[in-house]
């Protein structure tokens, strides 16, 4: 009877997510139509729910473990209160942003309390910080206008901070990654890429001449070294290409685009021959079976995961997620795959790219060259990190040791996430309240034009043509 129920369940969240997916990219169809959006957010919001009720229902009939009731409990009070705060103090805010990043959590509690309990627990009180922290962002957004002047503090403390963790930092996996005090730990390359790209945003908003970008790309090479120096192959990877992106919409010029692919080409190549752990990694995604005891056994348990899994999944509790190293952060994805199956994981990632098609169409939006430039390097983060991710699961590129944003196991991952989506909230706010300023003044000189045109001129000084062709007033 359980095997049923659990395999019942499953079926169920796929349809449930399906739906939800398919509505992320059909809102889109309703654009200027309040009502009928409004009415499609609301349902999101009841699937939301249901997969989160649903998985925990499970994972409760398959542990007994009653401490689950009230984590279950303590979880939906959150997701509720990040929502209803939204609404009570952002009416303009984006409702697609702010249900994908609740989705995306719900399905991190699902999936970190079906591996690790303890984790899961840590995990919420990580949303319960991030939450707060990027409820405050959109405020500070619309009453502060200092942002584009901190170029040099953003210069300043990021390459501080990346320099402070290259020659005092933890190694993890080949790469110092993060700081340690008091028992905590910290990872300030996910929080210095959020200085990164406002540094860029402040250099190029104004003017991009030759001196601009050879300032802006000095000082941006120092940001990417400062990673390699860690060895945070993967980060400075992910920091470069956000810089290549953000200068080709600065510039509009392709051809430094296309020099910055092939320095990127080089460098990695360069990495492969420099460093050790990298070589393990490009040996692992070549031929993982041959060095499956050694350097391949993560690879190959994530595939073996993905296919044992098949397009509906396992059912929660029935895989063995646990088997893959270092699964509730890097390979987080093979064990949603595992359990839940592919097509749960594909609507996973369609809802990613759900969120980046809603953070340029924010970027596309918005008249402040700063914001836009901002809006897009965060949008080049958030998409390029998915594609690291989800890349090194499923074997399509080496394994950069990027988390999945929002689904992952890890504190700073977690909190700087939520933060870009607080700013993009913010900026999406914006973007609102500019077009419907320029829509009242749009509205206004209509009438105005209006008014005047149907007012009749005065004839001050009508003539009439006498017979013999002289002209005279007429009094």
């Amino acid at each position: 009877m359980l095997h049923l129920l659990v395999q019942g369940s499953k079926y169920l969240m796929i349809l449930f997510f399906l739906i939800y997916t398919f509505e992320c990219f059909h809102v889109f169809k309703f654009q200027g139509i309040e009502a009928e959006q409004k009415r499609i957010y609301h349902i999101q919001r009841i699937l939301l729910f249901l997969i989160h009720l649903d998985a925990f229902i499970v994972l409760y009939l398959i542990t007994d473990n009653k401490q689950l009731i009230g984590f279950y409990l303590m979880q939906l009070v959150i997701l509720l209160a990040i929502i209803s705060a939204y609404h009570l103090l952002y009416q303009h805010a984006s409702e697609l942003v702010l249900n994908n990043m609740c989705m995306l959590l719900a399905i991190s509690f699902i999936i970190l309390t079906r591996i690790s309990f303890e984790k899961a627990f840590k995990q919420f009180m990580f949303v319960c910080a991030g939450s707060f922290t990027a409820l405050l962002i959109p405020m500070v957004l619309q009453n502060l206008s200092m942002f584009r002047r901190l170029t040099w503090l953003y210069a300043m403390i990021g390459v501080g901070a990346l320099v402070v963790v290259a020659v005092a930092g933890q190694t993890s996996y080949g790469a110092k990654l993060s700081l340690s005090f008091a028992g905590i730990s910290i990872q300030p390359s996910e929080f210095v890429k959020i200085l990164f790209v406002m540094f860029i945003a402040s250099m190029l908003y104004k003017r991009h001449d030759i001196r601009q970008l050879a300032v802006t790309s000095f000082i941006s090479a120092l940001f990417v070294l400062a990673l390699v120096l860690s060895r945070d192959l993967g980060g400075a990877l992910l920091y470069f290409f956000t810089y290549l992106v953000m200068i080709y919409v600065a510039t509009q010029r392709f051809s430094y685009f296309a020099a910055g692919l092939l320095a990127m080409a080089a460098a990695a190549t360069a990495g492969y021959h420099l460093f050790s752990h990298v070589q393990t990694r490009v040996l692992a995604w070549s031929d993982p079976l041959a060095v499956i005891d050694d350097a391949g056994y993560q690879v190959c348990q994530s595939l073996f995961a993905i296919g044992t899994g098949g397009w509906f999944g396992l059912g929660l509790g029935q895989g063995l997620p646990s088997k893959i190293p270092v699964v509730t952060k890097d390979f987080i994805f093979a064990a949603v795959s595992e359990e839940m199956g592919g097509v749960f994981a594909l609507c996973l990632l369609m809802v990613c790219i759900s969120c980046f098609f809603m953070i340029m169409n924010v970027a596309i939006k918005l008249r402040d060259n700063f914001y836009r430039l901002t809006a897009v390097g965060l949008g080049t983060l958030y998409a390029m990190q998915v594609f690291l991710t989800v890349g090194g699961v499923i074997k399509f590129i080496p394994s950069t040791g990027v988390t999945l944003p929002l689904v992952s196991y890890g504190g700073s991952s977690l909190l700087s996430t939520m933060i870009v989506f607080g700013i993009i909230q913010g900026l999406y706010i914006m973007q609102f309240d500019d077009r419907m300023k320029k829509k009242e003044q749009m509205l206004k000189g209509g009438k105005y034009r209006g008014k005047r045109n149907s007012e009749k001129k005065p004839d001050r000084k009508k003539q009439e043509t006498k017979p013999g062709g002289r002209q005279t007033r007429k009094p």
